[in-house]
């Protein structure tokens, strides 16, 4: 996959959803459910009951975008089943589209120089 550059928020519905949703389907999900905006250019991240798939809606400026992926072989690793949503970052998300534990990725602390 060609990851997103750029300074995106990448929101993750903890709650499995129909997926014989489209596109306009899982932005109203976005918008009724979540309450946030389907078209800020947020990555939106839904998974099917089914853990192996999963589909993501972005609004790209001129035209939502639709991406759905299955994972061969094994399970992508979700949150909790529960209502509402998840942020991540970019790094969290880059390991959940590539199958990895997402979870286990987190931001490396790093401490401000001393003076010599």
């Amino acid at each position: 996959m060609i990851f997103p550059a750029g300074n995106f928020k990448f929101y993750i519905a903890s709650k499995p959803v129909d997926f014989r949703k489209g596109m306009d389907g899982l932005a109203a999900i976005a918008m009724n459910e979540f309450e946030l905006d389907p078209f800020s250019g947020a990555i939106f991240i839904f998974r099917s009951k089914r853990s192996d798939r999963l589909k993501m809606v972005v609004w790209d400026g001129t035209g939502l975008i639709l991406v759905y992926k299955r994972i061969e072989g094994m399970e992508f690793e979700w949150p909790r089943i529960a209502d509402g949503v998840i942020s991540i970052n970019k790094s969290q998300f880059e390991a959940l589209f590539e199958g990895l534990d997402w979870k286990r990725v987190t931001a490396r602390r790093i401490s401000r120089p001393g003076l010599v």
